[in-house]
């Protein structure tokens, strides 16, 4: 977008824009000077949430950003606690008690003094009364609601309040300011130093209070849990004595343990009861039938001792299966088993087995692993009893062992349940006992009056005008159709453009005198204008002689274009012919003497006279007429043929359309 027409625009209308601003600001001024001044009074509360004396112990091992989230939040608490609509009506209540009871209130509307005596006393009587209970005003009671029509009249409303309240952290610090501005430094101060009282005080008496119930809740809440959790306790421990359990999972371990024991002895008792076998199948094969019978009768005998001390042994190793393989029953099985091999080294000693074969060794072999052989039997059978007993106690603590894990159970949700409420009765009782601790450190007092922003809203006004006029004008710039540049006309129509000329300044130029050497010096740059479009014109004819020139709309120039060009194609020895084509308003040949008339001409083809300048003219008579109506179109054809034919450029001046 071009703005230079935008700049233009400016000036044009720069004269409109100073008066506009300077009465705005004036008026500005006029408006700010009866304005009161301003008084801010402010008051800090400290909170103690930044304090490092203060903090606890656990907040040590948080992440700086999580402690400094932790402050923001805080802060932003207490300062929407302030901004509550409680804290606020108390301190209207307040400001209006103060203005009807004292002496020097701190506004007089006239509203306050048109009050009688009875009313002033039922008004404060409602007041004091909602200070006390803390409770907001009726609007739906028509008595309260015009106490409340009358705290908006003295600007006493929470909604005027807040107007001209700030509350905020300053910056980093651990401090709350509280700050109020009116035009009364006495009145600021109040609003401040209440606000902040009502404060703290809502603050020591609700907040606390909701804390110390809170732990009241979970003190009652961790005794709850504490015999829920003992009396589970005594169930298991009940359910224990009952059934003989000391620890289940200790005793079915043993058990276990004892089983996997006793069946690897079971497993070497039977690998070595095969070796017995084997070997005495062995020693069996080495003797015929009748020396079986032999060693079986002539050992018969003395077999009685060898069974007697063999019942010793199996009872003995019976005991020692039963006792788990106790260490203290070994030496008296070896004892025995010493004395059983005596006895059978001495039955092979006394007698021979066959007179004729010297096979008393293995006689004695076979014995003693039949003797082996019979006691691991009897350790097998023994082991099968004490692997019965032991799985039907094992067995028997499978359903004892649900039982307890159910009732262990409990007891590990109860102790959570305990451990989680007693922990977080521990955490209140540290809040509680370190938690922040509100206190006015600095109470607001009456000030100065801060320094005047008139001159400053004067000056605002002269700018915001300024801004308002430069806008209305650029909208109107840009809304603004009309064609005031070549490229204004290009854009809008679409159209090849042939040039531009500047517009003639003063009355309506006498075409006769237009080119006198009198009007040269203001003529100029209009005949320098008119040759580029001369050979513009030359350019786009492509050997064609006639031009008909016409305009949008009526006065725009065309008539003096198309005489201007006449007069330029002259001047370079064309024969130019002018027609005056503006049957409605014909300038041409008004202003220039005419000997022939278009009517005249197309009718009879009478002899059009030149001017010494090489121009010829053609006027017409301004009767509503057209050329068809003097004669048909042929005939028009064959006169502009031999008019072509004479003169090198025709110039018609169309009327517009």
């Amino acid at each position: 977008m071009e703005l230079s027409p935008y700049y233009r625009l400016l000036g044009k209308y720069k004269y409109v824009i100073i008066i506009v601003v300077l009465a705005a600001m004036i008026a500005t001024y006029f408006v700010v000077k009866s304005l009161p001044d301003e008084y801010i009074s402010s008051t800090q509360i400290a909170t103690g949430i930044v304090d490092g004396s203060r903090q606890l112990s656990d907040k040590d091992n948080t992440s700086p950003n999580a402690q400094q989230d932790e402050i923001v939040r805080e802060f932003s608490n207490l300062t929407e606690i302030i901004r509550l609509k409680k804290l606020i009506d108390e301190v209207s209540y307040q400001l209006i008690i103060h203005d009807l009871s004292s002496p020097q209130p701190f506004r007089k509307p006239d509203q306050l003094k048109n009050l009688s005596a009875d009313e002033v006393k039922h008004t404060l009587t409602v007041y004091r009364d909602k200070l006390q209970n803390g409770s907001p005003l009726d609007l739906y009671s028509k008595d309260e609601n015009r106490l409340n029509q009358l705290l908006i009249t003295m600007k006493y409303d929470e909604r005027s309040l807040r107007k001209d309240l700030v509350i905020e952290r300053d910056r980093e610090s651990d401090f709350i300011t509280i700050a109020y501005a009116s035009e009364n430094s006495q009145l600021s101060a109040f609003v401040a130093n209440t606000l902040c009282k009502e404060f703290i005080d809502y603050y020591a008496s609700n907040v606390k209070q909701h804390e110390s119930n809170a732990a009241n809740f979970l003190s009652n809440l961790v005794t709850e849990k504490r015999n829920e959790l003992n009396e589970k306790k005594d169930e298991l421990q009940q359910y224990k004595i009952n059934n003989g359990i000391l620890n289940i999972d200790d005793q079915s371990k043993a058990i276990y343990d004892q089983i996997l024991a006793y069946t690897d002895k079971k497993i070497e008792a039977e690998r070595t009861i095969s070796s017995y076998d084997a070997a005495i199948k062995d020693i069996d094969n080495r003797f015929d039938p009748k020396d079986r019978q032999y060693v079986e009768s002539v050992t018969s005998r003395y077999n009685q001792a060898i069974t007697n001390t063999e019942d010793q042994l199996r009872t003995l190793n019976e005991q020692y299966v039963h006792s788990g393989f106790n260490p203290t029953y070994k030496p008296a099985l070896d004892s025995l088993q010493k004395q059983l091999n005596t006895q059978i080294n001495n039955s092979s000693d006394k007698y021979i087995t066959n007179p004729l074969v010297n096979k008393d060794n293995l006689v004695a072999k076979k014995l003693e692993l039949e003797v082996s052989r019979d006691l691991a039997n009897y350790s097998v059978e023994a082991i099968d009893k004490e692997l019965a007993s032991l799985n039907a106690k094992y067995s028997r603590l499978v359903p004892f062992d649900a039982t307890v894990k159910t009732y262990e159970s409990d007891i590990a949700i109860a102790s959570q349940e305990y451990l989680d409420v007693m922990n977080k009765y521990n955490s209140i009782n540290l809040q509680s006992n370190f938690s922040i601790k509100l206190v006015q450190v600095e109470p607001a007092t009456p000030d100065v009056a801060e320094p005047s922003k008139k001159m400053l809203l004067v000056a605002l006004s002269g700018l915001i005008s300024l801004f308002i006029c430069l806008l209305v004008l650029f909208i109107i710039f840009y809304l603004d159709d009309d064609i005031r540049e070549p490229a204004d006309l290009v854009s809008k129509t679409k159209l090849p453009l042939l040039g531009s000329l500047n517009t003639i300044s003063g009355p309506e130029p006498d075409l006769r005198k237009l080119w006198d050497v009198e009007n040269r010096q203001w003529m100029q740059q209009f005949k320098e204008l008119l040759r580029s479009v001369r050979f513009e014109i030359d350019q786009e004819l492509k050997g064609e002689k006639i031009l008909g020139i016409t305009s949008l709309t009526a006065g725009e120039g065309k008539t003096l274009l198309a005489a201007s060009l006449a007069y330029s194609y002259s001047a370079i020895n064309k024969k130019v012919l002018l027609i005056d084509g503006n049957f409605n308003n014909p300038t041409i040949s008004r202003n220039i003497l005419m000997k022939i008339y278009v009517e005249d001409y197309f009718r009879n083809s009478s002899y059009i006279e030149r001017s010494k300048n090489n121009i010829s003219i053609l006027g017409n008579r301004g009767e509503d007429i057209t050329l068809l109506e003097i004669t048909d179109e042929r005939n028009i054809q064959n006169e502009f043929n031999q008019l072509k034919s004479t003169y090198d450029i025709i110039i018609i001046d169309l009327p517009p359309p």
